[in-house]
């Protein structure tokens, strides 16, 4: 064959691969697709013996279609196999790194472990080396893939990897990513130092270095985001408020409707193309440590406020496109209202509200929420078979959650839970057990003051059993000190209402007076029915011993009140499909009928990466700890 009968069969053969990709192409963009079409075009293809480039790269688009559009994961990952196979050894061609990411979202998918996805990512990283685009995107995905199986300190490896690639590049916004990326690795491990030099370091660039005020805007609110969450876990409430008001309103800007889409911001150099959530997704991240904040403040009515708020986004998200990330956002907002219906003493809608989050994590493919939330939400039904005085039921769950979780700070916050349990139930040997084990655990390395001052609320609280009122009063100062200190509202009420009980028992009725009125006017504010329920005894008593008669008729009224508003809930919640939840002890939580949540009634329920939440911060009281 002559020279130019050759040139002329191959412009022929560009011209059919050209015709073939763009046919599968129109038929993919049909309404409706025709999918089935698209893939024969794709197929005919390999027909003309492409080379080995085409052939990969049709390869690829194979198993790209497959995994989007038909539920044959088999045959897309052969297509996605071959594309490796053949783009593998190919020098400066990018489907190998395209079809490696791939790869790996499929072997996530349909393997039971992730270790084969490891591996993918591992070589193509190595093969990434000189191309700081998928260098850095496979290690992202590879670093989310170990933080997703708690290798935390491997995730943290990669994300430092990954900035001192983006360094070399001088690809300013891309290295803050990957820095404030590992903050959050840090902030899991409780590397509270680390994590704070990290922050810091990640601040200074950005309110220096980054040019682009769209970027710098999102690159803040990330960054809020992760000092917000840091004062959270350290228990400042009161020290997180100017942060959070920052925060808000950087979302406020983000939101604006003359705020560019963040396909114009993020389009426009290839090292900029990464974005940590989108900012539909960033706004309920925003309403989300609001709820939080909100809860661990002490304001149940606010928190209730933006958690519905919250999940009316999630829903309208939801039916653009249900990305799994928005039932995690809707697991723990339900996390949180749950304790916010408890304090304030409806646990009939917080045995509901259960049910729903039960319902999202059972919805989640694989059951990757589920195991998960698993610790979290055996701790919530132990928190309801508590508060309604199942204590066994309650006891078991406990001991389920600390089984299950390796979080530090649920670990801790059943354990107090347990420890009030034995201590209503007279365990003794029990109690001085768990109170031992948290002391030595957690005295010389915890540094929250939410969960270390209802550790010494509980110290007080024993005490106060003991009738060893001094040391009661110790115990509760010191709780009360920790609690002003951040403004720590319910810890301050439940230690007041104490206080005032210790008072009353050793016959000084002023002291016990002046603790009784702010803890009762503080209850009012939150609101808390079981520290009004007790305030009120101890009022009726206070007022019986001055001879106040109105005054104790009034605190009496009160008490009955408060005492009926309980006992009527507690009717509701023996009656409620949802309450056999407290018999559940392992494996998938039971699925209940009954009435839906009050999320539900305001929502569509619908159906659900990965997140652990130390949602539950507490602060006690007589008889429970939330």
């Amino acid at each position: 064959m002559s020279a130019s009968a050759s040139t002329s069969a191959a412009a022929s053969q560009d011209a059919c691969y050209i015709s073939l990709l763009g046919l599968a192409e129109f038929f993919r963009t049909s309404q409706p697709p025709n999918i089935k079409k698209c893939i024969q075009c794709l197929q005919a293809l390999f027909t003309f013996m492409p080379p080995s480039k085409v052939e990969a790269r049709t390869h690829l688009q194979m198993g790209q279609i497959l995994m989007a559009y038909t539920k044959n994961i088999d045959l897309a990952r052969h297509h996605l196999e071959k594309a490796w196979s053949i783009s593998e050894p190919l020098a400066n061609f990018d489907v190998k790194f395209d079809t490696a990411s791939l790869l790996a979202q499929l072997h996530l998918q349909t393997d039971q472990n992730s270790h084969q996805a490891k591996a993918m990512l591992r070589r193509a990283v190595e093969l990434s080396q000189h191309n700081v685009y998928w260098h850095c995107k496979l290690l992202l995905q590879l670093a989310q893939i170990h933080a997703s199986d708690r290798e935390y300190s491997l995730a943290s490896e990669l994300l430092a990897v990954g900035a001192e690639s983006a360094d070399e590049a001088s690809a300013t916004y891309l290295k803050v990513l990957f820095l404030l990326s590992r903050a959050m690795i840090l902030m899991i491990e409780r590397k509270t130092n680390d994590v704070l030099a990290l922050l810091n370091s990640a601040g200074q660039i950005i309110d220096n270095n980054i040019p682009n005020p769209h970027q710098k805007e999102y690159l803040k609110v990330f960054f809020l985001v992760l000092q917000v969450c840091y004062y959270l876990a350290l228990g400042q409430v009161k020290t997180v408020k100017p942060s959070l008001k920052q925060l808000q309103m950087s979302i406020q800007t983000i939101m604006a409707p003359n705020w560019p889409s963040d396909e114009a911001i993020f389009g426009a150099n290839q090292l900029e193309m990464f974005v940590w959530l989108p900012k539909e997704q960033l706004y309920v991240l925003v309403y989300l440590v609001t709820v939080s904040h909100s809860m661990m403040a002490g304001y149940m009515d606010k928190a209730q406020k933006y958690t519905e708020k919250a999940l009316t986004q999630i829903e309208k998200l939801k039916q653009q496109e249900d990305k799994p990330i928005l039932s995690v956002f809707k697991v723990i907002l339900l996390e949180h209202i749950v304790m916010c219906r408890m304090v304030m003493g409806n646990r009939e809608l917080a045995i509901r509200e259960i049910a729903a989050a039960r319902d999202v994590c059972l919805a989640a493919p694989q059951r990757s929420l589920l195991r998960r939330h698993s610790a979290q939400l055996h701790c919530l039904v132990g928190l309801y078979s508590m508060s309604t005085s199942f204590f066994e039921h309650a006891e078991r769950q406990f001991l389920v959650c600390v089984s299950e979780t390796s979080e530090r700070d649920l670990k801790l916050f059943a354990n107090l839970n347990l420890a009030i349990i034995y201590l209503r139930t007279k365990r003794e040997t029990d109690l001085k057990q768990i109170l031992d084990a948290v002391s030595t655990e957690n005295t010389h390395t915890y540094s929250s003051q939410a969960l270390m001052g209802g550790f010494y609320y509980v110290q007080g609280l024993h005490a106060f059993h003991k009738n060893s009122f001094h040391e009661a009063k110790r115990f509760l100062r010191e709780t009360l000190k920790m609690a002003n200190a951040e403004d720590l509202n319910r810890l301050t009420s439940c230690s007041l209402v104490l206080l005032s009980h210790v008072f009353l028992s050793i016959g000084n009725s002023k002291e016990s007076m002046n603790m009784v009125t702010p803890a009762m006017q503080l209850a009012s504010k939150i609101p808390d029915i079981h520290v009004q329920l007790w305030g009120s005894a101890i009022l009726k008593d206070l007022h019986r011993m001055s001879k106040d008669v109105q005054h104790e008729k009034d605190a009496y009224a009160n008490h009955v009140k408060y005492s009926e508003n309980l006992i009527a809930d507690q009717r509701k919640c023996v009656q409620s499909a949802h309450h056999e939840l407290v018999n559940w002890f392992h494996g998938d939580p039971p699925v209940t009928s009954g009435p839906p949540s009050t999320a539900a009634l305001l929502l569509p329920e619908t159906s659900v990466v990965a997140s652990t939440s130390t949602a539950l911060q507490p602060a006690g009281q007589y008889g429970q700890f939330y």
